[in-house]
Protein backbone atom coordinates (compact mmCIF):
# COMPACT_ATOMS: atom_id res chain seq x y z
CA UNK A 1 0.00 0.00 0.00
CA UNK A 2 1.99 3.04 -1.25
CA UNK A 3 -0.65 5.23 -0.66
CA UNK A 4 -2.94 5.53 2.39
CA UNK A 5 -7.15 6.00 1.77
CA UNK A 6 -9.18 7.96 3.83
CA UNK A 7 -11.33 5.17 3.83
CA UNK A 8 -8.76 3.52 5.86
CA UNK A 9 -8.74 5.41 9.24
CA UNK A 10 -12.36 4.17 9.68
CA UNK A 11 -11.15 0.43 10.24
CA UNK A 12 -10.86 1.04 14.58
CA UNK A 13 -14.35 2.24 14.65
CA UNK A 14 -15.34 -1.38 12.80
CA UNK A 15 -13.28 -3.21 14.86
CA UNK A 16 -14.84 -2.00 17.77
CA UNK A 17 -18.05 -2.57 16.33
CA UNK A 18 -17.58 -6.35 15.40
CA UNK A 19 -16.96 -6.48 19.06
CA UNK A 20 -19.40 -4.91 20.34
CA UNK A 21 -21.13 -7.37 17.81
CA UNK A 22 -19.53 -10.37 19.05
CA UNK A 23 -20.34 -9.76 22.60
CA UNK A 24 -24.07 -9.09 21.68
CA UNK A 25 -24.52 -12.03 19.97
CA UNK A 26 -23.12 -14.21 22.69
CA UNK A 27 -25.58 -12.35 24.95
CA UNK A 28 -28.80 -13.02 22.19
CA UNK A 29 -27.75 -16.71 21.37
CA UNK A 30 -25.11 -17.54 24.23
CA UNK A 31 -24.89 -21.21 25.43
CA UNK A 32 -27.36 -20.01 28.43
CA UNK A 33 -30.23 -19.34 25.91
CA UNK A 34 -29.32 -22.68 23.75
CA UNK A 35 -28.93 -24.90 26.89
CA UNK A 36 -32.24 -23.54 28.66
CA UNK A 37 -34.24 -24.07 25.07
CA UNK A 38 -34.97 -20.22 24.97
CA UNK A 39 -35.09 -19.19 20.95
CA UNK A 40 -34.23 -15.92 20.99
CA UNK A 41 -36.56 -14.97 17.79
CA UNK A 42 -39.20 -15.13 20.32
CA UNK A 43 -37.59 -12.41 22.94
CA UNK A 44 -35.22 -10.29 20.71
CA UNK A 45 -33.45 -7.61 21.41
CA UNK A 46 -35.15 -4.10 22.08
CA UNK A 47 -35.72 -1.26 19.62
CA UNK A 48 -32.84 0.72 20.12
CA UNK A 49 -30.39 -2.05 19.97
CA UNK A 50 -31.68 -3.43 16.98
CA UNK A 51 -31.93 -0.05 15.48
CA UNK A 52 -27.70 0.16 16.17
CA UNK A 53 -27.58 -2.97 15.07
CA UNK A 54 -28.75 -2.45 11.70
CA UNK A 55 -27.69 0.43 11.15
CA UNK A 56 -23.99 -0.52 11.86
CA UNK A 57 -24.30 -3.70 9.47
CA UNK A 58 -25.35 -1.12 6.67
CA UNK A 59 -22.82 1.52 7.62
CA UNK A 60 -19.92 -1.97 7.63
CA UNK A 61 -21.34 -2.05 3.92
CA UNK A 62 -20.96 1.23 2.75
CA UNK A 63 -17.63 1.23 4.17
CA UNK A 64 -16.55 -2.23 2.43
CA UNK A 65 -17.94 -0.59 -0.88
CA UNK A 66 -15.68 2.75 -0.15
CA UNK A 67 -13.12 0.51 0.49
CA UNK A 68 -13.44 -1.25 -3.64
CA UNK A 69 -12.90 2.62 -4.66
CA UNK A 70 -9.36 2.28 -4.07
CA UNK A 71 -6.90 -0.03 -5.38
CA UNK A 72 -4.58 -0.74 -2.56
CA UNK A 73 -8.07 -1.32 -0.10
CA UNK A 74 -9.86 -3.36 -2.66
CA UNK A 75 -8.48 -7.06 -1.95
CA UNK A 76 -9.08 -6.54 2.02
CA UNK A 77 -12.58 -5.39 0.94
CA UNK A 78 -13.57 -8.29 -1.54
CA UNK A 79 -12.22 -10.67 1.55
CA UNK A 80 -14.40 -9.00 3.69
CA UNK A 81 -17.54 -8.76 1.35
CA UNK A 82 -16.53 -12.70 1.16
CA UNK A 83 -16.18 -13.41 5.11
CA UNK A 84 -19.73 -11.58 5.18
CA UNK A 85 -21.51 -13.02 2.10
CA UNK A 86 -20.39 -16.91 3.27
CA UNK A 87 -21.20 -16.19 6.90
CA UNK A 88 -24.51 -14.52 5.97
CA UNK A 89 -25.65 -17.96 3.77
CA UNK A 90 -24.28 -20.54 6.16
CA UNK A 91 -26.41 -18.68 8.66
CA UNK A 92 -29.77 -18.79 7.10
CA UNK A 93 -29.23 -22.77 6.07
CA UNK A 94 -27.99 -24.01 9.63
CA UNK A 95 -29.89 -24.90 12.94
CA UNK A 96 -29.96 -22.15 15.67
CA UNK A 97 -27.53 -23.71 17.81
CA UNK A 98 -25.03 -23.43 15.02
CA UNK A 99 -25.38 -19.74 14.57
CA UNK A 100 -23.19 -18.67 17.66
CA UNK A 101 -20.53 -20.76 16.17
CA UNK A 102 -20.39 -19.12 12.71
CA UNK A 103 -20.87 -15.60 13.97
CA UNK A 104 -17.82 -16.40 16.34
CA UNK A 105 -15.63 -17.53 13.72
CA UNK A 106 -17.13 -15.09 10.95
CA UNK A 107 -16.41 -12.30 13.45
CA UNK A 108 -13.19 -13.22 14.16
CA UNK A 109 -12.28 -13.66 10.55
CA UNK A 110 -13.57 -10.22 9.90
CA UNK A 111 -11.81 -8.70 12.87
CA UNK A 112 -8.22 -10.71 11.35
CA UNK A 113 -8.87 -8.68 8.05
CA UNK A 114 -9.46 -5.27 9.37
CA UNK A 115 -6.64 -5.51 11.63
CA UNK A 116 -4.35 -6.83 8.34
CA UNK A 117 -5.57 -3.76 6.41
CA UNK A 118 -4.27 -1.57 9.41
CA UNK A 119 -1.00 -2.90 9.63
CA UNK A 120 -0.92 -2.30 5.61
CA UNK A 121 -1.65 0.83 6.34
CA UNK A 122 0.46 1.37 9.19
CA UNK A 123 3.41 0.17 6.83
CA UNK A 124 2.60 2.53 3.97
CA UNK A 125 2.58 5.70 6.74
Amino acid sequence: MKEVPLSVFLAPLFILFELVQLVVAERLLGVKQILAGQDPRQKGPGEFVSAFWIAGILAEGAWLLWLLTARPTRLHAICLLLVWLVGFALRTNCPLKRVLVILTIEGALRLGLMMSLLGSAWRAL
